[in-house]
C-alpha cells in the first residue's frame, strides 16, 4: 500500500501551533514510510479563506520545511462534486431531506441505530460507543453549502488518503466520517488521533498562555528547526531520552506507535532552552546576518564600529541568545557610550553605599596592569574583593552593571577585554560620578 497522508488546514490568517504539530507529524510519517504528504485547503469558509490567509498558511509551511508531494488541493473547488454526492446518498437512502422550520432544506445523514459504532485508532487504541448514541448529522446546509463532515470525507477518498493524522478533538468526528466513507462504497482510512497540547495548568493551549501562532514564534526569533524539533515532540517519543534531533533523524525514528495518547504540556522554557541550542550551532555567518538586522531594527547599529569588533561581540552574544529578539536589549552597550540600565540591577548594584569609590578603586587598579586580559582583570578584581572582603563576586556585580547597564550577559572578563581597558575606565568613571550627582 502506498502510503498518502494529508494536511487540511482551514486558512484564517494565523497558524495555530496545534495544527501545524499535526502538519509536522503527518510529514514525518510521510517521509519515514516513503509515502506522500498532501495539502488540501478547507477553504468554504470565504470570509475567513482569504487569499492573505492562503498565503500566511504556505509561508509558515516553507518556512518550517513542510515540503508536500502534489499541488494543493483547494476544497472550495470541489463544491459540485459534493453537491453530487450528497443526491447520491439520498438517493440510496443513506441521507435524507429535512426542511428546518424558517430556515428551508436541508440534506441529513442517517447514522446506525443497533449495534455499535467503532474503530482503532493508531495513538488511542479501539474507540467503541453505543449506536444508540450517536446522532443523524446535516451534511449539506439549508444554504445549499455543503458541511465539514461530508466535504472532509469526499476529499479524503479522492485524494486516496491511506491515512488520517489529527488533533484528539476530531475523535467524535471520525464516528461520523468513517459511516460516511462506508455509505460511499469505500473502506475508511486508518486514523491516529493526536494529544491535546495544554498548559501548565492542563487547559487548552491558547493565546492567553502566550505565543500561538507559528508567525508569532518566528517574529520573536525562535528558528523553525528548533520549532519543528519542540513540536514533534508534543506527543510523541524518539527513545533513549533524545530531545535534540536533525530532521533525517526525525524521520528515521518516526513511528506512531511511539506517539503519546496523554495530553501535551506545551513548556515555554523548554522551547527556549531548545532555540539557544540551536541558536549556538548556527554557522558565524548566519548568525551575523541576523544579529545585524535585530540590532538595527534596534536603533543600536554602528557602521563605523570595526569589522573585528563585530565579530568579537557575536563571539560572546552568540552563545547566551535565546532567542533573536533578545538581542537588541542585550546589546546596546556594545555599540554606544550612552546605554540604558536595568531598574533593577542598577538599584541592587550600584544604589549601596560606598559604589562611586569602588568603581573609582577599580580604575586605579586596572590602569596599573601591564596587560589588559582575561587573567589579568580577574586578578584584579579577586584580589580587591578579598581585600574588601567582599570576594569576587562583591566586585564582578557593580562592574557589569556600570560598563553594560544590565546585571547578566557574557563573562566580565571578556566583556571588559572586549570593550577595551579605556572604554572600561570612561565607563566606570563616569557612572560614579553620576551616582554622585544622583542623576543615575
Amino acid at each position: 500500500m502506498s502510503i498518502r497522508v494529508r494536511f487540511a488546514p482551514s486558512p484564517t490568517g494565523n497558524v495555530h501551533i496545534g495544527n501545524i504539530r499535526a502538519a509536522i507529524f503527518n510529514w514525518l510519517f510521510a517521509r519515514h514510510l516513503g509515502g506522500a504528504f498532501l495539502l488540501r485547503v478547507e477553504d468554504t469558509d470565504r470570509e475567513r479563506s482569504t487569499p492573505e490567509a492562503i498565503r500566511t498558511l504556505l509561508d509558515v509551511m516553507a518556512w518550517l520545511g513542510l515540503t508536500y508531494d502534489e499541488a494543493p488541493v483547494y476544497q472550495s473547488a470541489q463544491r459540485a462534486r459534493h453537491l453530487a454526492a450528497a443526491e447520491e446518498l439520498v438517493r440510496q437512502g443513506h441521507a435524507f431531506r429535512e426542511n428546518k422550520e424558517g430556515k428551508g432544506e436541508c440534506i441529513v445523514f442517517r447514522m446506525p441505530k443497533e449495534g455499535k459504532v467503532e474503530y482503532h485508532d493508531l495513538v488511542k487504541g479501539p474507540i467503541r460507543k453505543k449506536a444508540e448514541d450517536t446522532q443523524d448529522f446535516v451534511i449539506v446546509r439549508s444554504d445549499g453549502n455543503p458541511v465539514f463532515h461530508l466535504a472532509n470525507v469526499l476529499d479524503d477518498i479522492d485524494m486516496r488518503i491511506t491515512h488520517i493524522i489529527r488533533g484528539d478533538d476530531h475523535v467524535e468526528n471520525t464516528f461520523k466520517h468513517i459511516q460516511i466513507f462506508r455509505a460511499m462504497g469505500v473502506e475508511p482510512p486508518q486514523y491516529a488521533h493526536l494529544p491535546m497540547i495544554v498548559n501548565a495548568m492542563g487547559k487548552p493551549y491558547s493565546k492567553r498562555d502566550g505565543a500561538a501562532f507559528v508567525g508569532e514564534f518566528r517574529d520573536q526569533g525562535f528558528l523553525p528547526e528548533a520549532l519543528f524539533n519542540f513540536l514533534a515532540l508534543l506527543g510523541w517519543a524518539p527513545g533513549e531520552d533524545r530531545e535534540m534531533l536533525t530532521r533525517d533523524e526525525m524521520v528515521a525514528a518516526f513511528t506512531l506507535d511511539r506517539c503519546k495518547s496523554s495530553a501535551a504540556r506545551f513548556d515555554i522554557k523548554k522551547l527556549t532552552w531548545m532555540n539557544g541550542e540551536y541558536i549556538r550551532h548556527l554557522p558565524l555567518a548566519l548568525f551575523a546576518a541576523e544579529f545585524e538586522t535585530r540590532v538595527r531594527a534596534g536603533g543600536w547599529w554602528r557602521d563605523e564600529l570595526p569589522v573585528a569588533e563585530r565579530v568579537g561581540i557575536m563571539a560572546l552574544v552568540q552563545p547566551r541568545t535565546k532567542f533573536f529578539a533578545e538581542i537588541p536589549g542585550n546589546c546596546a552597550y556594545f555599540f554606544h557610550e550612552e546605554y540604558p540600565f536595568d531598574a533593577k540591577s542598577l538599584e541592587k548594584r550600584l544604589h549601596g553605599p560606598g559604589v562611586p569609590e569602588l568603581l573609582e578603586a577599580v580604575v586605579a587598579h586596572f590602569a596599573t596592569l601591564p596587560v589588559f586580559d582575561h587573567a589579568a582583570t580577574e586578578a584584579a578584581l579577586r584580589a580587591m574583593g578579598d581585600e574588601r572582603g567582599v570576594g569576587l563576586g562583591g566586585m564582578v556585580h557593580p562592574v557589569r552593571v556600570a560598563v553594560s547597564g544590565l546585571s547578566d550577559g557574557p563573562g566580565l572578563f571578556e566583556l571588559l577585554v572586549l570593550l577595551g581597558r579605556e572604554r572600561v575606565a570612561n565607563r566606570l568613571l563616569r557612572v560614579a560620578t553620576r551616582l554622585r550627582a544622583g542623576s543615575l
